[in-house]
């Protein structure tokens, strides 16, 4: 059965630009608390005030340099999201061993999947007394498509759904990279946001095109992450030794982004800036999350956030074939850009 549209009558507001919390759990390369704190400064200066994090990023560190940060901040100033569906147990045996992820922290705890409604709510709790919070605003619930754990996906956001209803957060979603999950999620729960992972970029169209209409239908927000797809889009001028979606980018790929290049060349515009602003120009997103662990990588992203794009660039993209037409945004992409 199809569940009703969402209730909410008070949607979140963001801005263009938020923070994505994994690289502050040291993804990838280990970063110490003063320049995590350093990053995080930078885009509070920058008047960023969404913050999205998680227990996985680097077994609850993410969250708690976030916290920490936060701490001297007006609680009605920012937005903070995290995620559930891993529990944290200690394991202090292990905690001479690295973690077996991407994150480069002790093994001192390991994951735990639980979608059940104790298992979201002690999530909740532990992530809380972690941060030093006394709420987050936003709930996701966390990559569903891993470890086989599908099957539970409606209870638990029917628990989240319950959740907000008792007030205890103001809205929830699911974050994941799976388009059919998604799709499944807008159309048959009650929820209010979805995190799209690596899947509204200029390399990859997939969740546009099987979930835009139905969330602005709906009035569910997409939040969308992972517009570099991992690396190779970041850059002015791709490289061969960058990332796709966490592995070496795959011949045809790389193509593809050459020939983006040459288009957004043609019109003035690199290639980092287009990435940010493509998904923007669709009113069914709320906003980009982009992370650093280096300040300077955050005023660069701020800067290009303001890049104003011309409608040329977007339309030769389209005629060429290298991206579909999914514009909706009723006012122009800079000026919600600044808004």
């Amino acid at each position: 059965m199809t569940a009703t549209a969402s209730r909410r009558t008070d949607p979140i507001e963001f801005g263009p630009l938020s923070f994505g919390g994994a690289e502050l759990g040291n993804l990838f390369t280990a970063v110490d608390d003063a320049q995590s704190t350093a990053a995080l400064e930078t885009t509070w200066d920058l008047g960023i005030r969404y913050f999205d994090t998680s227990p996985h990023y680097g077994l609850g560190l993410s969250e708690r340099r976030i916290g920490e940060f936060l701490a001297d901040k007006n609680r009605d100033d920012y937005l903070v999201s995290t995620k559930v569906g891993r529990l944290l147990e200690p394991t202090p045996e292990n905690a001479h061993k690295p973690d077996d992820t991407w994150f480069l922290v002790p093994q001192a705890a390991r994951r735990v999947w639980d979608y059940s409604a104790d298992g979201i709510r002690r999530s909740l709790d532990d992530s809380l007394q972690r941060m030093g919070l006394d709420r987050v605003d936003i709930l996701y619930l966390h990559d569903p498509e891993q470890y086989g754990v599908t099957g539970d996906i409606p209870g638990a956001l029917a628990t989240l759904a319950s959740m907000r209803d008792e007030g205890l957060v103001r809205a929830v979603g699911v974050g994941t990279s799976d388009v059919a999950i998604l799709r499944d999620a807008v159309a048959d729960s009650d929820i209010d946001l979805v995190m799209v992972s690596n899947r509204y970029t200029l390399l990859d169209q997939s969740a546009p095109l099987a979930i835009s209409d139905l969330c602005r239908e709906r009035g569910v927000g997409i939040v969308n992450v992972g517009v570099f797809n991992s690396g190779i889009l970041a850059t002015a001028e791709p490289r061969e030794d960058a990332h796709f979606e966490y592995g070496p980018v795959p011949a045809d790929r790389l193509e593809t982004v050459r020939r983006i290049v040459a288009v957004c060349r043609n019109h003035g515009v690199e290639l980092p800036a287009a990435a940010l602003a493509y998904s923007l120009r669709d009113d069914a997103v709320r906003t980009v999350a982009v992370g650093s662990a280096k300040p300077e990588e955050m005023r660069e992203n701020a800067e290009r956030m303001s890049v104003r794009i011309p409608d040329e660039l977007w339309r030769e993209l389209a005629t060429t074939g290298l991206v579909p037409e999914v514009s909706r945004r009723s006012t122009p992409a800079s000026d919600a850009r600044s808004s």
